[in-house]
């Protein structure tokens, strides 16, 4: 279980699956929660950002009080 700004962050089994079937490694999505970039959008969620060399992971999570949820994971290619 991963933390940052003081919220506990979790990753359901349905952003798992999505992971796993985009080709996105474990490592990568640690990676860019660890060091992306937190954008707040509506009243309780927040994406996770990560520009990689080739590709840009999109992390889309729900706020639970002082629980982050991780609901899917989205790998856009870059041209």
């Amino acid at each position: 279980m991963l933390r940052k700004n003081g919220h506990k962050i979790i990753l359901s089994r349905h952003a798992f699956i999505r992971a796993m079937q985009r080709g996105i490694d474990p490592d990568i999505i640690e990676t860019t929660i660890k060091t992306g970039k937190m954008r707040h959008f509506g009243k309780n969620r927040v994406k996770f950002e990560k520009k990689f060399r080739k590709f840009a992971i999109i992390c889309v999570d729900e706020k639970i009080g002082e629980l982050i949820k991780i609901v899917t994971i989205i790998k856009k290619e870059r041209l």
